[in-house]
């Protein structure tokens, strides 16, 4: 069974729509009336006063529908927990609109709170109000977010590492397929400068390959061949200082992987609970058909 999505009345209650143009620090605030005049406009801070200053505005006003960028975040939960309806017009949306108000399309918050606001009142039959997430759902989008939050640090740290690499210790770089590997990592762990990788010999390698159960295919020899052809790193007390700024990156990298794992699983879990909570659904709404059916029959 599919459901409709909700649509905006014809007109906004009490005539007055706002648009609210979301910052880090603060959002510009603008209210129009039915004709597009704009009888408000103000700036709240992101805070909790800001925000009951905020709820305070909209029911001095009589507004009752905010248009806003984002559909997440602490602004739209506290319009949603006051009974406000919330419309998300995206910042490409938004760029777009900008033009029709004769805009060179560059960024003015409080023009674009303006621009929401009135989008919001003339553009009703296409707009749909935001349906505020079941508790799962935002849990589960909270923990997606933080997963690829946690992979731009990894993707930003790895860069970091490549270039820290590159100038002292190259031979590491090009050793393995993927630098960011488990056997990577752990190489750099236990031969994080040149002084240590020097000791190596393909014999030498072939056992300490044999020890962290390297599973590649690429023969010891062939390893210790790249490591040897490469540029030489730093040695002696350079060596030694920089080898300290790789084991801290091997050491954040590592967190980052597993944490980034973890949230994997996490995911996973809150994704069987979501198929499994729906199928309850269905078998709930499978049984009430029967017995409605049954009944027709009696």
């Amino acid at each position: 069974m599919q459901y409709a999505p909700p649509m905006l009345a014809t007109q906004p209650a009490n005539g007055f729509t706002c648009g609210m143009d979301w910052a880090r620090d603060d959002h510009a605030i603008a209210i129009v009336d039915s004709h597009g005049r704009q009888v408000h406009r103000s700036t709240i801070e992101h805070s909790a006063a800001g925000l009951r200053e905020l709820l305070g505005l909209l029911a001095r006003t009589g507004v009752s529908e905010v248009a806003i960028e984002r559909p997440d975040g602490p602004v739209v939960d506290t319009l949603l927990d006051a009974g406000i309806t919330v419309v998300v017009i995206s910042p490409n949306q938004l760029k777009n609109l900008r033009s029709r108000y004769g805009s060179a399309g560059n960024k003015d918050d409080r023009f674009d709170a303006f621009v929401l606001a009135d989008t919001l009142r003339t553009d009703r039959a296409r707009l749909r109000p935001l349906v505020a997430d079941s508790p799962a759902t935002a849990a589960l989008r909270a923990t997606c977010r933080a997963r690829r939050d946690l992979i731009a640090h990894r993707v930003a740290v790895a860069n970091q590492r490549r270039e820290h690499l590159k100038r002292v210790f190259p031979g590491a770089i090009g050793l393995f397929e993927d630098l960011d590997s488990a056997i990577s990592l752990n190489f750099l762990t236990r031969f994080d400068c040149q002084d240590r990788a020097d000791w190596l010999t393909p014999t030498r390698l072939g056992g300490w390959l044999k020890s962290v159960r390297y599973t590649g295919r690429t023969a010891p020899a062939t390893l210790h061949a790249r490591l040897t052809a490469a540029p030489r790193g730093a040695t002696g007390a350079e060596g030694a200082t920089h080898a300290h700024i790789t084991r801290a990156l091997v050491a954040t990298l590592r967190t980052l992987v597993e944490q980034i794992k973890i949230l994997e699983q996490q995911i996973g879990e809150q994704l069987g609970a979501h198929a499994r909570a729906h199928l309850h659904q269905l078998a709930a709404l499978g049984n009430h058909l029967r017995g409605t059916a049954s009944g027709r029959n009696r």
